[in-house]
């Protein structure tokens, strides 16, 4: 059995492809014996790490744009719209907090101080404090306070953290990455892919967008984003050259499809499959 110290990225509700990955992993006979995540990785990986990837799964199958509603504590504070504290709290019910340290793998998390302009890497204290820090999506979630810092989402800094994941003797890296797009594909062919989306913030950005039309300040601010990020990934990958990169671009799904949780997985699962059969 092959040691795997596994990398997840942030994405949104296109992490949930992360759970069809260690899926696979395991299913091919690896082992996981670290892990580091970012953001929707971050939340994966720790849960994981917990021992309560199959429940969240089952937990994610009971969400729908209904429960999605009523898991988002509006707040419309200065600098946030969701206090994220709705969400975190649901999922303890099922994955109690823990020690970091006290996890039967090696874990950490990245978040990033938006003060300091720098990454913070969590490997010890509160597996959810970690885990909250991680998701604070800027300018969305509340962003968290701690030691003096303000932490927003990793994503900022190192949305896949191949460089943080510990690592053992004989064991193979590997990253799953869901940080991109296919922006090979034609132009109207996203188009329409997006308006397939049912998701509540792609069915407002349908709304506003002129027929033909890809772009408008948000859609706009938003792909810049996603493109800075990805970039961020890709240079990541060149540099620490994992055994494994499992690249997985959707166009399908956006980053708040959370109620596609199985159609997500199942892609997650298919790429890895893909991946881990040319090695």
């Amino acid at each position: 059995m092959k040691d795997v110290a596994l990398v997840l990225s942030s994405g949104g509700a296109r992490g949930l492809a992360h759970i069809g990955a260690i899926e696979e992993i395991e299913a091919q006979g690896y082992r996981i014996t670290s892990l580091a995540g970012c953001s929707m990785g971050a939340l994966i990986g720790g849960v994981y790490a917990a021992g309560k990837l199959t429940e969240f799964r089952e937990w994610m199958r009971t969400i729908d744009r209904k429960k999605m509603l009523k898991l988002t504590d509006f707040s419309l504070g200065l600098n946030h719209i969701v206090k994220g504290t709705r969400i975190i709290e649901a999922i303890m019910e099922f994955v109690p907090d823990m020690p970091i340290e006290s996890l039967p793998i090696p874990y950490c998390a990245v978040a990033t101080d938006w003060r300091a302009g720098r990454e913070v890497v969590f490997r010890k204290g509160s597996l959810f404090e970690a885990i909250r820090a991680s998701i604070s999506l800027p300018a969305f979630y509340e962003p968290v306070q701690r030691d003096g810092m303000i932490l927003i989402d990793g994503g900022v800094t190192n949305p896949i953290p191949l460089n943080r994941v510990e690592r053992h003797d004989g064991d193979i890296l590997i990253g799953v990455d869901v940080s991109g797009e296919d922006y090979t594909a034609k132009q109207e062919e996203r188009i329409e892919q997006s308006k397939r989306r049912t998701s509540f913030s792609q069915k407002i950005i349908n709304k506003l967008r002129p027929e033909g039309i890809e772009f408008n300040s948000y859609t706009m601010l938003t792909r810049a984003s996603s493109l800075m990020i990805r970039q961020n990934s890709i240079l990541m990958a060149q540099l620490m050259h994992p055994d494994v990169l499992v690249d997985i671009q959707m166009n399908n799904y956006g980053s708040f499809d959370y109620d596609k949780s199985e159609k997500i997985i199942a892609v997650g699962r298919k790429k890895t499959q893909q991946a881990l059969n040319k090695i």
